[in-house]
């Protein structure tokens, strides 16, 4: 049982091995914004580039502009990317995107969005692509553009059929899952604490308990990219 901050009890289950202590107090809303990212779309997104072995001087393609494709694009640039290209068609969120080190962006979907990453590398493709969405169509698109023999990091959950006979001829693996973000968090926490990774910037739609079907209805509608839930005074 914690402090609620107003006498409130809050039961959290095997806190012993879930909770991650933050070191001092008084941190600003955008600090605590980014610890907050922290506990899901940030460590999916670093979750895609560890499963695709994101190193130094990588090119890195990201399929999704969502809060984990944000910060998937973020995640790469922290491991070192030289060029991250970023698959987005909506203004707001590929200035997060290029704000986040986002080198390139591509609007286009489809094979003309496959043709333009190879335009951009030379016809070889992507080190590493990470896909964040799940739809057969993304898929296909990170099929599509990692460069033979490379790794696909999929943390979007799969809502079609992987092609796996096209990987297979070209010698590209799949690795991805949900993502442990315990495991990462600690590793992640100093960089947010210094100011390194602003993973919070994509929280750009708040309300209160009352209102979360409105929260819901405008990442659906592509008015937001993730919506946050104040419960009380931070």
């Amino acid at each position: 049982m914690i402090d609620g901050g107003q006498g409130e009890a809050v039961r959290v289950p095997q806190a012993g091995g879930t909770l991650v202590p933050v070191p001092g107090s008084g941190h600003p809303d955008a600090v605590l914004k980014s610890l907050l990212a922290l506990s899901d779309v940030m460590s999916t997104g670093h979750h895609a580039t560890v499963m695709a072995g994101v190193k130094q001087g990588d090119t890195v393609a990201v399929v999704g502009d969502g809060a984990v494709g944000l910060c998937a694009v973020l995640a790469a640039r922290r491991l070192g990317a030289d060029r991250v290209i970023a698959l987005s068609r909506h203004a707001d969120r590929q200035k997060i995107a290029r704000d986040f080190g986002a080198t390139d962006i591509i609007e286009a979907r489809g094979e003309e969005a496959n043709q333009a990453v190879l335009d951009l590398t030379g016809g070889i493709g992507a080190d590493a692509a990470l896909e964040c969405v799940g739809t057969a169509q993304s898929i296909a698109t990170a099929a599509a553009i990692a460069r033979p023999g490379s790794v696909i990091g999929i943390v979007g959950v799969p809502h079609g059929q992987v092609p796996f006979t096209e990987a297979f001829f070209r010698n590209v693996g799949w690795r991805g899952g949900p993502a442990p973000a315990r495991i990462y968090i600690p590793e992640l926490l100093g960089d947010v604490l210094n100011g390194t990774i602003d993973p919070g910037r994509v929280f750009d739609y708040e309300t209160d308990l009352d209102h979360i079907a409105d929260a819901y209805r405008a990442m659906d509608e592509r008015r937001a990219v993730k919506s946050l839930v104040r419960i009380g005074a931070l």
